[in-house]
């Protein structure tokens, strides 16, 4: 199968090895990988901030990337991101008058899946162990997002995936159904608000005795890391994609920033040339 990945903004600039890890976990499934050109946001900030005209170009720039290059489905590893654009962005070019853009974009959200919708509807993966090779010696516990619960109705894919890992010993996370107060621009516009939910949610992770939170929405794990950095909380956060890639020959080490978590494969040795050309 060819599927076109959607890295999204926050992973494509503040998480790449997301990226990396969800083309690993593909590609060790034996399927093809690209990458459309041009891609960038998916408009999810503007239209939460009711800038509907100034989304519109942003959905004009997602449907030509992932129209212009030909593939069977396409994937991102963020439940809110795929969530925006079947949910957001054929109503808001149909309000701002681009019914063509809005069938187009329904289009193009229709055949985006989110990783773990992907892996478990479409590729039959339920075992990452024995599927994946999957790996990762670690307490964890998991916080699904809102949008992941809400609007994609994802129920336990995610959390499902990450107890089959071999090596984890998982728990669960108290009042996991609660937000962790990112929400987006809402951190920015009510930042007592969020940072009260975000603490809440720390003492449930550490409630949980596990020394790792995990979850599918990069911008969530972010907002955790940072509450937890500033409060000095010893709680670190780690996208579950990373945790599927991450195996018994190259496992996953979450030591400082968590987009540098993931080893490089290992360089061949040079060769030695004697002298010779």
């Amino acid at each position: 199968m060819k599927i076109a990945l959607f890295a999204t903004c926050i992973v494509d600039a503040m998480y790449p090895k997301v990226a990396l890890a969800t083309v690993r976990i593909l590609e060790r499934l034996g399927h093809e990988v690209v990458f459309p050109q041009g891609q960038g946001c998916c408009s999810q900030m503007h239209v939460n901030s009711g800038y509907f005209d100034d989304a519109v170009p942003v959905i004009r720039n997602h449907v030509r990337a992932f129209t212009s290059v030909d593939y069977d489905v396409a994937v991102a590893p963020s439940a809110s991101c795929v969530a925006s654009l079947g949910h957001q962005q054929p109503m808001v070019a149909r309000q701002c008058g681009e019914a063509a853009l809005a069938e187009d974009a329904a289009m193009v959200a229709a055949n985006t899946y989110e990783l773990a919708e992907l892996l478990v509807d479409v590729l039959h993966v339920t075992d990452a162990a024995q599927q994946l090779g999957s790996y990762f010696p670690e307490t964890v516990t998991y916080h699904p997002s809102c949008h992941g619960m809400r609007l994609l109705e994802l129920g336990d894919r995610q959390k499902d995936l990450v107890r089959s890992v071999a090596g984890i010993d998982f728990r669960e996370l108290p009042d996991a159904e609660e937000c962790c107060g990112f929400g987006g621009t809402f951190s920015f516009k009510n930042p007592d608000v969020s940072g009260a939910m975000a603490e809440a949610k720390l003492r449930n992770i550490e409630n949980s005795g596990a020394s790792l939170c995990t979850g599918g929405d990069a911008s969530c794990l972010m907002h955790l890391s940072g509450a937890a950095s500033k409060r000095r909380v010893p709680v670190r956060t780690v996208h579950f994609a990373e945790i599927l890639a991450s195996t018994r020959q190259n496992t996953l080490i979450v030591e400082g920033p968590v987009e540098l978590s993931i080893p490089a494969p290992a360089k061949p040795a040079a060769a030695t040339t004697g002298g010779q050309r």
